[in-house]
């Protein structure tokens, strides 16, 4: 079934969607598998430090945006950027929903739900003016 809009708060270790529909959001919750991973770098440690990408949380993550017409990507430092580069490598379809990527810290779903309507409102009126629909690439000449 078709949804409208929908919010993924994403880091290395779990996931929350929420998906809005008429009758009211529809919440999700997916964990990454082998708990707690170190993304820091550690002094005498050869490597970069950096967690390389869990392909199957990711997949879980897209499997649950599955049906939404345009998505906001919301997530502590990268998590948010490496998900949609994911999404631009495996699940094209879903790459091009995503309307933005924005900073957020650990929000509670009620805050993360505030957030994303206050998004999805300004975009709605950005595209009800002639010519304009917000996009990823029009963020990114910005930028």
């Amino acid at each position: 079934m078709p949804r409208y809009h929908a919010v993924v708060w994403i880091d290395h270790r779990e996931a929350h969607v929420l998906h809005f529909e008429p009758l009211g959001p529809e919440n999700e919750l997916v964990h990454a598998h082998g708990g707690h991973r170190q993304t820091h770098h550690r002094k005498g440690v050869i490597g970069s430090g950096k967690a390389p990408e869990d392909r199957e949380f990711f997949d879980k993550v897209a499997a649950s945006l599955a049906g939404a017409t345009e998505i906001l990507v919301v997530g502590p430092a990268q998590a948010g950027h490496e998900f949609v580069k994911y999404l631009d490598k495996h699940a094209r379809d879903l790459a091009g929903k995503v309307l933005d990527v924005a900073a957020a810290d650990h929000p509670s779903d009620g805050e993360l739900l505030k957030l994303a309507r206050h998004y999805f409102a300004g975009a709605d009126r950005m595209r009800a003016q002639p010519g304009t629909r917000p996009s990823r690439e029009k963020a990114k000449d910005r930028a």
